[in-house]
Parts: C-alpha cells; structure tokens; sequence
C-alpha cells in the first residue's frame, strides 16, 4: 500500500517540468531479497505483494507506476529482488530531478550507497532521518516530497513525528510530507489521528487499510498513509487503491480501508 500510494505521489509532482527532490528520511537498504531468511520465516512477502502480483489488481491502472517499479528491479537485480522507498521514487524521476536518500543504521546505509553508487541524481547520507528534516529544508527546488517511514523500535513514536513532522512544515508549509504508520491499538491509532489535528498543520489527509479489525492482543492489524498537503488527486486516488486492495490483502473477508481528511486546507 504505502509504496502504490508514494509512485501516484510522485506521478502528480512529474505534471509540471519544474524539478523536484523526493526526500526518504528512513530508507532503509533501497532493496530487498524475498527469498531471504528473514522474508521466508515472516510469510510477508507471500502475504503482500506476492498475492497482488497472482491477482486482477496487478493490472490496476493506478498501479502501472508501482508495478512498472517493481518490474523493473526484478529484471535489474534479479527475480526475487523487491525495491524499496528509494529504489522505487529513483525509478519514477526523470532527468531534472533527484533524491535524497537518509539511513543512521551502518550496514543499511553502507547497503543503500551501495544500490545507488555513481547515480548522480540519488545522494545517499548516513544520517537520522529526524535530523535531516531540521537541516535538509527546504530544498533547494522549491517543490518535493519527504517520505516518513521510521521503524517505530523506539517508545514516544507517534509523538516524535508529529513534533518533528510539524517543524519541519513551519520551515518548508509548501512542501508534501507521507507519513507511514502501523495500526496496533485502537487507542493509539485515534491518538495519533488526534495530534495530527491538533499539530497546526493545514490540508491532511490519511489513507488507512485494515487486514482485519482491532485485536485484543494488540498486533498488527493495518497501515496508514498520512499526507500533508496531499495533491487534489490524492484521496479518490488512495481510495480506489486501497478498495482494490482490501480483497486481496484482507483476512478472512474482513478487511476494511478509509479515507480521512482530517484538517482542511
């Protein structure tokens, strides 16, 4: 979901031939290895895009940029190679504009200069990503996209992205933030929902998806999309992909998706 939802993103930057900086504070290795020990011992793969490629949704016309993406990298890097955030907005780019690609974990980072060594367009920086937000914006393009995907390892979260999240608006108001999130707890869910109106920040809009509804033992239940200054295009986008998507990643017929405008412009 979240990598279908950050190529219609990029798409809408690509109307106007004015450049701009796609920005990934926490982007991880830029590839993957589905036939990985890791990959195989979760089943996420076999659950997620796996089951999107054997199915009609694949062929979504909204997906072409994203399955034109993932393409690409199996006949690039190999059959069973997966792109991540980076490797998947590098594709998208054309000529005039660029990346900037944030990762603090050593091996990720080493990894991620790795994928994308001599590419003059992608500049890989060892970095907090919370850190590049306070000295990276604006960029110097004027127009772009900072891509919040953190691990969520860390207690306090939810609060930090909202705090930094919200800074880093009142520095560059004109830019567009996608926050991903996982969905757990209920209650942790609406409070996020909650600060986000209350952040000061004008124009967002979540995209959320649920394999199935709140569980008591708290696990993993969904993911959610949060865009600040999301494009026009962007909620009835979202919600025909996330609609598409519900029958194919939903558990036992009881997935759900909704789109909320929680502040407006």
């Amino acid at each position: 979901m979240k990598h279908a939802l950050l190529s219609r993103l990029i798409e809408y930057l690509k109307r106007k031939d004015k450049p701009f900086r796609v920005m990934d504070t926490h982007a991880g290795r830029g590839r993957y290895d589905l036939d990985a020990d890791e990959a195989l011992r979760t089943g996420e793969a076999e659950a997620g895009i796996e089951a999107v490629r054997r199915s009609d949704v694949w062929h979504h016309a909204l997906l072409a940029p994203y399955r034109e993406a993932v393409e690409a990298a199996g006949a690039e890097l190999g059959p069973q190679s997966y792109p991540g955030s980076p490797w998947i907005a590098r594709h998208l780019l054309r000529r005039q504009d660029r990346l900037s690609a944030y990762e603090l974990h050593p091996v990720d980072a080493k990894a991620l200069a790795e994928t994308f060594a001599g590419d003059v367009q992608v500049k890989t920086i060892e970095l907090d990503g919370w850190l590049a937000l306070g000295a990276h914006l604006p960029p110097k393009e004027k127009r772009g996209l900072v891509l919040i995907d953190p691990p969520f390892e860390e207690v306090g979260e939810f609060e930090r992205i909202v705090a930094r999240v919200g800074d880093a608006w009142r520095r560059w108001p004109g830019g567009t933030y996608a926050i991903w999130y996982p969905i757990k707890r209920r209650a942790q869910y609406e409070a996020f929902h909650a600060a986000l109106r209350d952040s000061g920040m004008r124009n967002i809009v979540t995209a959320d998806f649920f394999r199935e509804p709140f569980s008591a033992d708290e696990r993993l239940v969904g993911t959610g999309f949060a865009v600040v200054n999301p494009p026009f295009t962007f909620g009835a986008e979202a919600r025909d992909i996330l609609h598409a998507l519900v029958p194919v990643l939903g558990v036992a017929h009881r997935g759900n998706c909704g789109i909320i405008a929680l502040v407006a412009e």
